[in-house]
């Protein structure tokens, strides 16, 4: 029995995409499930990476001290073409870890001009990684997500050290710390202090739920190494839940969703795609064009605008709301067009005349239980959207659903009393909403002025302020409604299968 200790002091703690500690059993097959299995979790937890408890570590110094050099002059030594970018550094608010790097203009550019082409020689997809494209749609179609795959290939990679030749981009991964450039690390690595700063968001409740989901997916690794197992006779490791705690795993997941490029027009087995400077390095945007695309044998990013040299370059990050630009890459777009919260209505099951009312709505290409978008800026369009549905809801009379359904729309005969009972419980759903965060939009603001906000709060500050300002001007919206009603005397309507909103 022989325990080994890999502390490699240039690979910084940040991700611990790998554990620094490898407890090997030469003697004993690898994929035997056995007394020395539980044996060896139980050392994971006596065994230390060289801290001592409460120690903190800095990652400063040693940058260049391995004869690797920076990410770019690897990626030049191992053919990519000349570029027009640079890596640039700004500072990070914490001063123990690294600055944060973000790829600049090295030159003027133009709209339309090649920024850089990564050849495929440089990029991480799963045809890559498995050498097997049947393989890769088998193990994503069942119950891995691309992402676990790729994190789990450059976990085993990172245990190989310098050895590997992804080290230089591996090692530019640990020092992002899977930060995007805001410098903040995804909710999903927030502690249980720091997600109360979402209370009153739904985004909490989706980030706990992604958290169940990658556990899901660690208890799954396993599948990859079996299914797999010509491409890890290289590692000479344990099987993945064994090599690597569920923290690790987490972590390295975390890294590769904050910078995995999503390619359009390729295969299954490469749609996902991890590109050397590409994000995290490559800030993300809500208000440009550019991509990072598939070409002819490479990854090429062509701007969409001109940039000064030592510009940070900007790519697009898709039709995401700020609740996702936070979980996946730790920002929040103040401008984001696509911003963005949900409001879900359900028809009532308790209802006799529900499944009249379901085949209304799903003519009306609407679900008994329909989820409504309300963009920023759209409110009332919104909520002129929503009226039509609940006012089917509140429908109880059986011959007016039956001139409902001979109807060619969505059309309820709507009285003064049900606008009434309609409009109220809009109004009473988006109060309780907005009672359910801790501060006011006034608030909010007084805390964004303050240039010592802690990071994190601060971008959880943006995302509840902008989450409220929506819901306020639904409010407004629906509120308006209400005073343009003919008669204020007239009492709601009695609704005993009144729709559920959520």
């Amino acid at each position: 029995m022989e325990f080994t200790y890999l502390h490699n002091k240039c690979i910084s703690p940040s991700l611990t995409v790998l554990s620094r500690v490898s407890i090997s059993f030469s003697n004993l097959p690898k994929r035997a499930v056995s007394f020395h299995r539980r044996r060896r979790n139980l050392c994971f937890a006596t065994l230390v990476d060289g801290k001592r408890p409460g120690e903190v570590v800095s990652e400063r110094g040693g940058e260049e001290e391995d004869g690797f050099g920076d990410l770019k002059s690897w990626m030049l030594n191992n053919g990519l073409p000349p570029c027009k970018v640079v890596l640039k550094e700004r500072s990070s608010h914490d001063k123990e870890l690294l600055p944060i790097r973000y790829v600049a203009a090295s030159e003027d550019l133009q709209a339309s001009d090649v920024a850089v082409s990564v050849p495929n020689s440089l990029v991480v997809t799963l045809e890559r990684v498995l050498g097997n494209e049947t393989l890769a749609e088998l193990l994503t179609t069942n119950k891995l997500s691309e992402l676990a795959c790729l994190a789990l290939y450059l976990m085993y990679e990172k245990k190989q050290g310098k050895k590997s030749f992804w080290y230089p981009y591996i090692k530019e991964l640990d020092r992002q710390r899977g930060r995007g450039q805001l410098a903040v690390e995804s909710p999903l690595l927030w502690s249980e202090a720091e997600l109360a700063y979402l209370t009153g968001s739904p985004t909490k409740a989706e980030v706990l739920d992604r958290a169940d989901g990658i556990k899901r997916e660690y208890e799954e690794l396993d599948t990859v190494w079996f299914m797999a197992g010509s491409l890890f006779q290289q590692y000479p490791y344990d099987i993945p839940t064994e090599a690597f705690p569920f923290e690790i795993f987490k972590q390295a997941f975390v890294a590769i969703q904050s910078c995995v490029v999503h390619l359009q027009n390729v295969s299954l087995a490469r749609r996902f795609a991890l590109v050397p400077l590409g994000p995290p390095l490559l800030a993300y945007s809500s208000n440009c064009k550019a991509m990072l695309t598939a070409v002819d044998g490479a990854v090429e990013l062509v701007v969409d605008r001109p940039y000064k040299a030592g510009e940070p370059i900007v790519v697009w990050c898709g039709p995401q709301p700020n609740s996702k630009l936070l979980l996946n890459y730790g920002f929040v777009d103040e401008d984001n067009p696509y911003d963005r919260i949900a409001v879900e209505a359900a028809l009532n099951t308790e209802d006799p005349q529900y499944q009249d009312k379901r085949m209304v709505a799903q003519r009306n290409g609407k679900l008994s239980v329909q989820v409504f978008q309300v963009y920023a800026g759209k409110e009332k369009e919104a909520v002129s959207d929503i009226l039509p549905y609940l006012r089917l809801g509140y429908v109880s009379d059986p011959s007016e659903m039956q001139s409902v359904i001979s109807s060619q729309g969505p059309v309820c005969p709507v009285s003064p009393c049900m606008e009434q009972a309609v409009l109220d419980q809009l109004t009473v759903y988006f109060r309780t909403r907005l009672a359910g965060y801790c501060t006011s939009i006034s608030e909010d603001e007084l805390m964004l002025v303050d240039p010592n906000l802690n990071p994190k709060k601060r971008v959880a500050t943006q995302l509840v302020r902008l989450e409220k300002k929506m819901l306020s001007a639904c409010l407004q919206a629906t509120v308006d409604l209400i005073n343009q009603l003919p008669d204020h005397a007239v009492s709601p309507c009695p609704a005993p299968y009144a729709p559920l909103l959520k």
